[in-house]
């Protein structure tokens, strides 16, 4: 992960989105060849920002798979490429609270909220499923490929066909809390309690790689 060294990230939102990465620093104006030789070696490259945004400095998908031919391009944004909201910035509450998730979850005397960042979190794994699908295809086309996706756009497939209503028919079943699906580990941030992965398979990893690291801890190269 690269982030510019001037825009620092909020510790706990860096520390839960962490696991299996390295986490650098990078400021493209002052140090271009770097991000280059990156680019040179990179299977995937993903922006987190509003469409266009980082065009300017020659990070459109098409200026990054012409000096790259073969990459996948991903782009993930709050409101998405199309519509009067295209250009602006936005992050999970402020979707949350614009698709009508707020009353959804809310009371008559007050807006509510999912109880995680469901939206980026949701729309992460979305966007995982997309690049493994993009490179699956290139392996065996060739050429580049370009995936984007939308926190509105998740939060619109996740309430479609709600109205706000508890279910009915709904199975009550016994809950002791979270504990089967969390673990523990040491790291540089100190001792971590965290989510499992919710996707696992025969011969897969069990567990992340490595725990997360303080922000803009590691050089700017892939390994």
């Amino acid at each position: 992960r690269l982030d510019a060294p001037q825009l620092p990230e909020l510790p706990d939102q860096h520390a839960d989105t962490g696991f299996g990465k390295r986490s650098a620093t990078l400021d493209l104006a002052a140090d271009r060849r770097t991000f280059e030789e990156l680019l040179a070696a990179a299977d995937v490259v993903v922006a987190g920002y509003r469409p266009g945004a980082l065009d300017r400095f020659g990070l459109s998908p098409e200026a990054l798979a012409e000096r790259r031919p073969g990459v996948v391009v991903a782009q993930l944004s709050a409101w998405g490429a199309y519509g009067p909201w295209r250009e602006r910035r936005g992050f999970d509450s402020l979707v949350q609270a614009a698709t009508g998730i707020a009353v959804l979850e809310g009371s008559p005397d007050r807006p509510g909220a999912l109880p995680a960042q469901a939206l980026d979190h949701g729309t992460g794994y979305l966007l995982a499923a997309a690049m493994l699908r993009a490179l699956i295809e290139q392996s065996y086309e060739g050429g580049s490929r370009f995936v984007r996706l939308a926190l509105a756009r998740t939060a619109q497939w996740l309430t479609d066909g709600m109205d706000g209503s508890a279910a009915v028919d709904a199975v009550s079943e016994p809950y002791d809390g979270p504990g089967p699906w969390l673990a523990e580990t040491d790291s540089a941030l100190g001792r971590l309690r965290y989510a499992l992965s919710p996707v696992s398979f025969e011969g897969g990893p069990a567990d992340w790689a490595r725990p997360p690291v303080p922000w803009g801890t590691d050089a700017a190269r892939l390994r």
